[in-house]
């Protein structure tokens, strides 16, 4: 199986100005968005999960010219939504992650870093990324969220970590998601925090099953090894926001430190979109990769 694989390198100034204007304007008309060294990998196969989906991954400015340096990964789930207006969900509002990056690098704020999109499953998305069977007013779905972790470990990692110079320890290794990718991510986390050292969890639907993340949390029976960023806008309403800090309360539980290997933000007026998303994505690349 051949993957397609194409580059793109450096985004012009009229469509940065392209970009903007669209975004402002609420227009639908999608603009490509792409800044940076792109690379991109359609139709990836899963054995596991018997689909395929698409892969895009960004890589920071010295990566062609570096031969023997080795960068740290951050996966992040719904990448559509992740580094391309012309597949976000919303046409031309997404998390502007390699806008962001290759700011943060140039600036020798954050050590240079892959990013890794991983496309959600469509309309499976919400049974690969909840770890439990659950209902709401939609039906019934979720569980399949261990699958989903196999398919990161068994299949996409391995296939970054030979295509491209990864570090490939937990210590170097990130995730990051929102909404129900938040879930799946604090749970990969939980799980396997001997792969994934450095979560981003963020607007997590922390309701999800009568909180079961949070029972999780306060189950565990020894801290995990991990650097984990949580947030929350105000305008998601206050029963979110109250989930959230009784998570974050409930890390500290069990060692984590504010400030240190913790984070909580509550993003005043934030609503839960990829607008309010891209705003704070500055902020966790600093705290999970900063120097």
């Amino acid at each position: 199986m051949k993957w397609l694989v194409r580059t793109i390198v450096g985004l012009s100034a009229l469509s940065l100005v392209a970009i903007v204007c669209a975004q402002q304007s609420g227009q639908t008309q999608r603009v490509s968005s792409l800044t940076g060294n792109i690379k991109k990998h359609d139709f990836f196969p899963s054995k596991v999960l018997g689909n395929k989906r698409n892969l895009i991954v960004y890589l920071p400015p010295d990566y062609d010219s570096h031969k023997s340096r080795r960068y740290p990964v951050l996966y992040m789930n719904d990448g559509q939504n992740v580094i391309d207006g012309m597949t976000s969900y919303i046409p031309n509002q997404e998390w502007r992650a390699d806008e962001t990056a290759q700011a943060l690098i140039e600036a020798k704020l954050i050590e240079p870093i892959i990013i890794v999109g991983i496309d959600n499953a469509g309309v499976d998305r919400a049974n690969e990324y909840l770890p439990t069977v659950g209902k709401n007013s939609s039906g019934q779905y979720g569980g399949k969220a261990d699958l989903y972790a196999r398919f990161l470990i068994e299949e996409v990692k391995p296939f970054i970590d030979k295509t491209y110079r990864t570090k490939k320890d937990a210590k170097n290794t990130g995730l990051c998601g929102s909404s129900f990718g938040g879930i799946v991510s604090l749970h990969l986390g939980l799980t396997h925090p001997n792969v994934f050292g450095k979560l981003g969890v963020v607007s997590p639907s922390l309701w999800w099953d009568n909180e079961v993340m949070t029972k999780r949390i306060q189950g565990l029976a020894a801290k995990p090894n991990l650097k984990i960023w949580m947030d929350i806008g105000t305008k998601e309403g206050p029963e979110s926001v109250r989930q959230t800090e009784d998570a974050v309360k409930a890390l500290e539980t069990k060692g984590f430190v504010l400030g240190k290997d913790l984070t909580l933000f509550i993003d005043k007026d934030a609503e839960h979109n990829e607008i309010a998303w891209a705003k704070r994505f500055p902020s966790i690349l600093m705290f999970l990769f900063g120097k």
